[in-house]
């Protein structure tokens, strides 16, 4: 198997001084210490000891010079302590003893550390579904036939294509037209979510191009798009914090059907990066007070609007330019499109 040295420094989050100058508000239920097990993510462990999960970093000792800081593992036991009147966590590594957090190497299994969410809740958004614009779908080339004479194809069947005469490199994604995202505001359209469908490998470029279908998710069907695979590493350790902007939106889409959002379902918000957004930050959803008729004032139709109620949290794992894709990490209410978002 292979090792890594890396530096184990538990703090994974980098935050404003707006969100910094918060009060730290302990869990009422926190515990005093806490022995991490497989299959914790710390957002789960900082909400023992948080109210706030995103304001972990002001009970542990920052180094700013620290990036990339990496995560926790099974079997490291976190103590809440007390100085000069402030809660701070430390550390102890599978019972080496407590000590203060400090920046240290530590050998071990990548795969065995602890993420800050459920990956496998996400994983199927990472590369895909995309936000695109209104032509880069109907703009790009589209399956004509299938070999083999098939009349449904996936995983290990080839397609032909129309037409690629100079590749993009060799990784390409098929997607189908899916949802128009659209403001609840302006009513103006904010992109077009391209569905994922599959993955093909470019195995001869040409009019037709020949195509090896190397993951299938839905069924494969004549006119469907593809696009190059996108270039860069995606991120798999996400640092929640507050955003430095001011975000005032609403959910406007919900994945798989879904009609009243819970935690780990995924949504689509209309705040992107244009607005300040970036993977990480948290946000908080309000369920819109209704108005109501004040029965009993002397005024004919007297009406009072109820206040927002916080319902949840969500955490922006992909920004787009005008949309987001977002987690929810916390629910206490039924959530639905068009609750709006609030900075934390």
């Amino acid at each position: 198997m292979a090792f890594r040295t890396i530096l184990a420094f538990l703090v994974p989050f980098l935050f404003s001084l707006n969100v910094l100058a918060k009060d730290i508000m302990l869990n009422p239920a926190h515990p005093q210490q806490y022995t991490v097990v497989k299959g914790d993510t710390l957002w789960g462990i900082s909400s023992k000891f948080l109210q706030n999960p995103w304001q972990w970093p002001e009970v542990w000792k920052n180094n700013a010079q620290i990036e990339n800081p990496n995560l926790i593992f099974p079997g490291d036991t976190i103590y809440l302590t007390y100085i000069d009147g402030r809660p701070q966590l430390s550390l102890s590594n599978s019972g080496s003893g407590v000590e203060r957090l400090l920046p240290r190497i530590r050998e071990s299994q990548l795969d065995k550390a602890i993420k800050t969410i459920p990956l496998d809740a996400i994983a199927q958004f990472l590369n895909s579904p995309a936000v695109v614009s209104e032509y880069e779908l109907a703009d790009s080339p589209y399956i004509i036939d299938f070999a083999n004479e098939h009349l449904l194809t996936g995983a290990g069947d080839r397609v032909y294509v129309r037409s690629i005469l100079e590749p993009q490199g060799l990784g390409y994604t098929i997607y189908r037209s899916g949802e128009t995202f659209i403001s609840p505001v302006t009513n103006e359209i904010l992109g077009y979510e391209a569905v994922y469908i599959a993955d093909a490998t470019l195995q001869r470029a040409g009019d037709p191009a020949t195509f090896f279908i190397t993951k299938a998710r839905r069924e494969i069907r004549i006119g469907d798009r593809l696009l190059p695979n996108p270039e860069g590493e995606v991120t798999l350790n996400f640092f929640p914090r507050a955003p430095e902007s001011d975000i005032k939106g609403s959910i406007i889409s919900v994945f798989e059907g879904v009609t009243q959002i819970g935690q780990f379902n995924v949504v689509v918000i209309d705040q992107g990066l244009r607005d300040g957004l970036e993977t990480g930050h948290v946000l908080e959803i309000l369920h819109l007070g209704e108005i109501i008729r004040d029965r009993l004032s002397p005024l004919v139709n007297a009406t009072v609007k109820l206040p927002d109620e916080p319902i949840g949290l969500l955490m922006v794992f992909r920004p787009f330019e005008r949309v987001s894709y977002a987690i929810v990490m916390e629910a206490t209410n039924a959530i639905h499109v068009l609750d709006k978002i609030d900075n934390p």
